[in-house]
């Protein structure tokens, strides 16, 4: 199977998932600052889940580039990472709504847990597929920073509980560690 069958599916399902999470945001009532300004934190929640989308969708090209061979196994791990992607406007909302409730921005860690979670067995997925001399294995050694990343999701969903906006920094912090494009993959990319 070709690998750009995978890659449009994708990139078409992430493009909606950004067009109905903006539809979330609504219009101030007034035109002037103060009346932006209520809108702000609904703003800030799209801003974070629009960057991870963004960050997803580049690192999940990048992948691909090095991916020579797609099997079903692969398409399967892709579709169960877009499952997880697509509940981020789901969530996103609610956030929103709740004002950064606890259960919300704990249940917004839960979908960016099992987004990464999903991301991972995609990449183990696509290296078994391609066998030994996969250059994607090469290329992310031993993912120190996606280990990173599942423990963060995991600190900053136990921190929900108690300091909601500390788990939103947790977060944030996450999405900035991955907003350049894996230069582990890069580099591999630019050997080929």
């Amino acid at each position: 199977m070709s690998k750009s069958r995978i890659e449009a599916f994708s990139d078409g399902v992430i493009a909606i998932l950004i067009t109905i999470m903006v539809f979330e945001i609504k219009a101030p009532e007034g035109a002037d600052l103060a009346a932006l300004m209520t809108v702000a934190p609904s703003l800030l929640t799209f801003l974070l889940s629009f960057l991870y989308l963004g960050i997803y969708w580049n690192n999940h090209h990048h992948m691909l580039q090095l991916t020579k061979r797609i099997n079903g196994a692969v398409l399967w791990a892709n579709l169960h990472l877009l499952f997880w992607l697509s509940l981020l406007p789901f969530v996103t909302g609610w956030l929103n709504r709740s004002e950064l409730s606890r259960l919300p921005v704990a249940l917004y860690g839960v979908v960016l847990l099992f987004a990464a979670i999903a991301y991972t067995i995609l990449q183990s997925t696509i290296i078994k597929a391609e066998g030994k001399d996969s250059r994607l294995k090469v290329a992310i050694g031993p993912d120190l920073k996606g280990k990173i990343s599942l423990a963060a999701y995991v600190a900053g969903l136990l921190i929900a509980w108690q300091l909601p906006i500390a788990s939103i920094v947790i977060y944030s912090m996450v999405a900035l560690m991955w907003f350049i494009p894996d230069k582990r993959i890069e580099r591999e990319i630019e050997l080929m």
